[in-house]
C-alpha cells in the first residue's frame, strides 16, 4: 500500500499548530493568504521549527501577482532562501516564468542553487504557464523534486484530467501533487496512478478571534466580520484525508 502524504498550507502560528496535531504530514508555511501565498516571517518558521516535528516547506515569493520577476526580486528570493534554510526550512516552494509564458529555467536553476540541496517544489506557477506538459519537462529538468499543480483550471475538480496527464507523463521523474480545491475523492480517483503519494489540500476553516471589541469609526475590509475571524484548519477535513488514504 502506498504511504500518502498530506500537505496543508498554513499562513498563521494557531493554524500550523493545529495541522501538526491533527495529522497533517507536511506544512506548506505562507504569509498573506489574500495574495494566494507570499514569503513567511522568518520568526514564525523559528517558533514553528521548535515546537513542531513534520517537515515545513516555506513559500518563496516576494509579491503576489504573477511569475515574472525582476533582477531584484530574484535577488530576494535567493537571500530568503539563504535565510530560511539557515533558521531549518526543511524545503522550498517556489516557480518563476518568462514573460512569454514559458518556465524560467535560468531563474529557477538560480534558486535551486541556493536551496543548497534541500527538497523543492514547482508551485502552480505551472498552472498558467504557455503549456503545462511541457513545462513539466523543464521542471524536471531543472530539478524540482515535486510540482504543486490544479491541472491549470481553476481547481483539481476541473482540471483532474490534465493532472492525470501530468502523472502519466512525469512517471517516477518527479511528484505531481495536485491542490487548489482537493477533496478526498480525488484521492480515490488518482489511487490508480502507483506514482501519485501526494496531495496538497488547505483543510481551512474561519475561526472566531477571542477579540470583543470593536471601534465603529474604522474599517479594515469591507467584509465586517473578517476583522473578527482567522484562518484555521478542520479537524474533520484532514481526518477525511487520512481515512481516504487508508481506504
Amino acid at each position: 500500500m502506498n504511504q500518502y502524504i498530506l500537505e496543508a498550507p498554513v499562513f498563521n502560528l494557531r493554524s500550523a499548530l493545529d495541522a501538526a496535531d491533527f495529522g497533517v504530514h507536511r506544512l506548506e508555511l505562507c504569509g498573506s493568504f489574500l495574495e494566494g501565498g507570499e514569503t513567511p516571517s522568518a520568526g514564525m518558521l523559528k517558533v514553528l521549527k521548535e515546537t513542531v516535528q513534520i517537515p515545513i516547506f516555506v513559500m518563496i515569493r516576494p509579491r503576489g501577482g504573477d511569475f515574472c520577476y525582476s533582477k531584484g526580486e530574484l535577488e530576494v528570493m535567493k537571500r530568503d532562501i539563504q535565510i530560511l534554510g539557515e533558521m531549518g526550512a526543511d524545503g522550498f516552494v517556489f516557480g518563476a516564468l518568462k514573460p512569454n509564458g514559458e518556465v524560467d529555467k535560468a531563474a529557477c536553476n538560480t534558486l535551486l542553487k541556493s536551496a543548497a540541496g534541500k527538497p523543492c517544489t514547482f508551485h502552480r506557477a505551472i498552472d498558467v504557464s504557455k503549456n503545462p506538459l511541457e513545462s513539466l519537462e523543464d521542471i524536471v529538468d531543472c530539478g524540482f523534486a515535486r510540482i504543486l499543480t490544479s491541472g491549470a483550471k481553476n481547481s483539481v475538480s476541473e482540471g483532474i484530467n490534465t493532472i492525470k496527464r501530468m502523472l502519466e507523463k512525469a512517471g517516477n521523474r518527479i511528484i505531481i501533487m495536485p491542490g487548489g480545491g482537493s477533496e478526498p475523492a480525488h484521492v480515490k480517483e488518482l489511487q490508480s496512478f502507483e506514482n501519485f503519494k501526494e496531495i496538497h489540500a488547505s483543510c481551512k476553516v474561519k475561526v472566531r478571534s477571542e477579540n470583543r471589541f470593536t471601534y465603529s469609526e474604522v474599517k479594515f475590509s469591507p467584509d465586517e466580520n473578517s476583522f473578527f475571524e482567522h484562518l484555521g484548519i478542520d479537524a474533520a477535513k484532514v481526518q477525511n484525508f487520512l481515512k481516504a488514504f487508508a481506504s
